[in-house]
């Protein structure tokens, strides 16, 4: 706990002179639908706040009253920045920027500080008291008293539809009841996204300390490599690592996907027919949050592995280049000795009975090339070389036009704002062209937002003549 209230960013943004100028613009700049926002428009939004606000001077900034607001604006992003309250990477030659997963939670928990107008005691015991039946439901191994506990269940069901069957009233949620247990749902979905952002964090660090370890010219390509491999096992094996990869799976799953939005549609469908105002419409954007904060996890994750196979690529280069000097050398070596004329004293031993073969580089001569004579002459093919398989599979007309597989993906994403490739293929007519055909899609598909499910496996058939097929992961196009 000591820790945590000196070293937490968290505890840190409470700290700072500046906070209630800080934690206002934070959440005026990212608390909206954008939460990524680009280096110029952080800049150019921030000096404008600045200047709003008036800021005259900040020592722990190092901001003076002379200083144009554009550089007070660069001096507190990056003062913000090595404090650990924003984030940035680098894509497409394009800096972004984000919160942390430390000011992500400390807004949040100023937020829950708000008085509310009301609190659910009923509800929030009746949640406690579901969560305490459960915990204590599946942490009890003995099969008896779970086959007591399960037919406890039946029973009270089977007792609520035998009174709905005899037309007693459906019994539904009061008003105060719908709002507490709406607040809360809201509460707890973005305290989600909180979890995926720290997830993110980890593999970032990860990423941070190969960069460092690449630095240290004692560590050697194996170390760099056992430590990442190592860090990445202590993740996943994590509660954290695999209460998110859990979480991750189950996501994926389209029929989840379709089940979640039904049921949010008809939650505010039901919220507008009793007249309740819902000002909070975060459940609604709650798919497309979910999926871009692990597209952001997933991000972190290729550019560690990115960073690694750029490690590893330039240790060969470096001993290629390595090779080819000492090569070169040789070489140079040879000459100088050939200039000389003069039989070096060089030798290499070899077993006896062994023989070599080695293509040296051909060697200039003036000697003609025996000629070859034929004395038989071929005899000609009984079959026409126009009716030939192979000679018309090279001159097949039949190319494979990679702008009408891109126009059929998008036909698709306008009808439904998800789909899988599989239903892509099928819904027009299936592949006609064989395996070219079908890795033509492949190439096309990186210009769409897409995943993989590599838990469900989907078989394509790409010669219905000799009934060929491939088994491949479920690829999900995204609108």
């Amino acid at each position: 706990m000591i820790e945590i209230l000196s070293n937490s960013p968290s505890v840190e943004l409470l700290r700072i002179r500046q906070r209630d100028l800080t934690i206002e613009f934070f959440i005026r700049e990212f608390k909206g639908e954008e939460t990524i926002i680009t280096s110029d428009k952080l800049h150019a939004d921030l000096s404008d706040f600045l200047e709003y606000k008036n800021v005259q001077d900040d020592e722990e900034s190092d901001i003076k009253v002379f200083d144009t607001f554009e550089e007070k604006a660069k001096k507190y992003i990056k003062n913000w920045t090595s404090k650990g309250f924003l984030t940035n990477y680098s894509e497409n030659d394009e800096i972004y920027f984000e919160l942390t997963s430390h000011t992500n939670k400390t807004i949040d928990w100023l937020s829950s500080l708000k008085k509310k107008e009301f609190v659910g005691a009923e509800s929030k015991f009746k949640d406690i008291f579901n969560q305490l039946k459960e915990l204590v439901e599946y942490t009890n191994e003995d099969i008896e008293k779970r086959i007591e506990i399960l037919t406890s269940k039946k029973l009270e069901i089977e007792h609520q539809i035998q009174q709905l069957q005899f037309g007693e009233d459906v019994n539904v949620f009061e008003d105060y009841q719908i709002i507490e247990k709406f607040n809360n749902l809201n509460q707890s979905a973005k305290e989600l996204l909180s979890d995926f952002k720290e997830v993110e964090d980890n593999f970032k660090n990860i990423t941070k300390e190969i960069y460092h370890k690449h630095s240290d010219s004692s560590l050697t390509k194996s170390d760099i490599l056992g430590f990442t491999f190592d860090a990445l096992d202590e993740l996943k094996d994590s509660h954290q690592g695999k209460s998110f990869y859990a979480f991750w799976r189950f996501l994926m799953d389209r029929g989840l996907q379709e089940q979640w939005q039904s049921l949010t549609l008809e939650l505010f469908e039901t919220l507008s027919q009793k007249s309740i105002e819902s000002k909070d419409s975060f459940l609604k954007g709650m798919k497309n949050h979910l999926y871009n904060s692990g597209r952001k996890v997933t991000k972190a994750n290729d550019k560690m592995a990115q960073k690694l196979s750029r490690i590893i690529k330039d240790n060969q280069i470096s001993q290629k280049q390595i090779t080819d000097k000492l090569i070169q050398e040789i070489k140079s070596f040879l000459s100088e000795i050939s200039k000389l004329k003069i039989t070096p004293d060089l030798s290499i031993e070899l077993e006896d009975e062994l023989y070599l073969k080695i293509p040296f580089e051909k060697r200039l001569t003036h000697e003609q090339k025996e000629d070859i004579v034929y004395n038989s002459k071929p005899v000609l093919a009984d079959n026409n070389i126009y009716e030939s398989d192979q000679l018309n599979k090279i001159f097949d007309k039949d190319v494979i036009d990679k702008k009408e597989l891109s126009n059929r993906i998008k036909k698709a994403l306008d009808i439904n704002s998800q789909t899988t490739l599989f239903e892509v293929i099928e819904s027009n007519g299936g592949i006609d062209k064989g395996l070219p055909e079908l890795f033509g899609y492949f190439n096309v598909i990186k210009d769409f937002t897409h995943n993989f499910n590599p838990d469900k496996q989907q078989e394509i058939v790409f010669d219905t003549k000799n009934l060929k097929s491939i088994k491949i992961p479920e690829i999900i196009l995204l609108k």
